[in-house]
């Protein structure tokens, strides 16, 4: 049986960035913790990458990419823009899908550490806090997408306003009775600061949050079906939907038809992102405009200024975005 390093990390009972720096003799480990790691690889016969394991260069010029899903449509965009900048720069990358799964973006890190890469890219809108000590461990430049962490540069827009005018812009309107359908609530981005757009918005306007039209979804289109068909079925459905990503926003538009009701007469619906497939899509929907392409290649312009130890300015980077008018309201 082939053992690799993540075998090694639960026989030592340690984290897999700590077998990678004990094997490339990367970072200093305790004497005591190396010790067990060495254990752990001699029982198991595990052997190391012997590539990675024997790059001595100060660079690779390669740039690691931790995205949650390239099929969903926000993700090739923004990694288009960091690749036609990587390209520029004569940097590789290595693309990782972490499904939003903690223990994956942790053995991705590990794994991407273990290659020696100059610097990575982040995207996803929850940095956990095992993964941020390991990014701060690790020396190796980090630069956000779409999220924050302290001390980590980051590239995004602003959430809150963003959902805000959202949502206003269904008021003006004269939609009253809103719904949403969030992101994950565990998500401070797209669940937590797009929804506290939407209740600065009512607030604003002097009417209450009914927590029934609450729904809390996910990224995909799926949890944005299920969504619509949950806040229909209320004794009185809302008038219009924010739903806080494109792809949910198209699954919500799906159940909406299916159940006989009209897009935008009966129920309007107000996207995020605008992906490309939102402008083709009938009705077509109105939504968000996130700079997708601009947000990966300015992030990995900000990996390149920190390799060569040029000034990035401010390390959080907060683009513009706009409200695009369509069929679906």
């Amino acid at each position: 049986m082939k053992f690799n390093i993540k075998d090694v990390a639960q026989k030592a009972g340690v984290s897999i960035s700590t077998v990678s720096r004990v094997v490339n003799n990367s970072k200093p480990v305790k004497p005591k913790t190396r010790d067990k790691v060495l254990d752990a690889i001699e029982e198991l016969g595990y052997r190391p990458n012997a590539i990675a394991r024997s790059l001595k260069i100060k660079h690779t010029k390669s740039i690691g990419i931790m995205t949650p899903d390239i099929a969903n449509q926000f993700y090739p965009e923004v990694v288009r823009g960091i690749e036609d900048v990587a390209n520029m720069y004569e940097y590789t990358i290595f693309l990782c899908n972490t499904d939003l799964n903690e223990e994956k973006e942790l053995q991705y890190f590990a794994e991407l550490e273990e290659k020696q890469i100059d610097g990575m890219i982040f995207m996803g809108n929850h940095v956990s806090d095992e993964l941020h000590n390991e990014m701060k461990s690790a020396g190796i430049p980090v630069v956000l997408i779409g999220g924050r962490a302290e001390d980590i540069p980051s590239v995004t827009i602003d959430n809150e306003k963003a959902a805000q005018e959202a949502v206003e812009f269904l008021l003006k309107r004269g939609h009253s009775r809103i719904g949403v359908i969030t992101g994950k609530m565990k998500d401070p981005m797209m669940g937590q600061a797009r929804l506290k757009g939407y209740r600065n918005a009512l607030e604003a306007n002097k009417i209450p949050v009914e927590e029934e039209l609450i729904v809390e979804g996910g990224y995909r289109y799926k949890s944005g079906y299920e969504g619509a068909k949950k806040l229909m079925l209320l004794n009185e459905p809302p008038s219009a939907i924010f739903v806080c990503s494109d792809e949910m926003a198209i699954g919500a538009s799906r159940a909406i038809l299916e159940d006989g009701f009209r897009i935008p007469q009966d129920v309007a619906i107000m996207g995020f992102d605008n992906v490309d497939i939102s402008g083709k899509v009938y009705p077509s929907l109105s939504t968000i405009g996130q700079p997708m392409y601009e947000m990966g290649a300015i992030a990995m312009r900000l990996i390149t200024k920190i390799l060569h130890q040029e000034s990035i300015g401010a390390s959080d980077v907060v683009l513009d975005y706009e409200v695009i008018e369509r069929e679906s309201t």
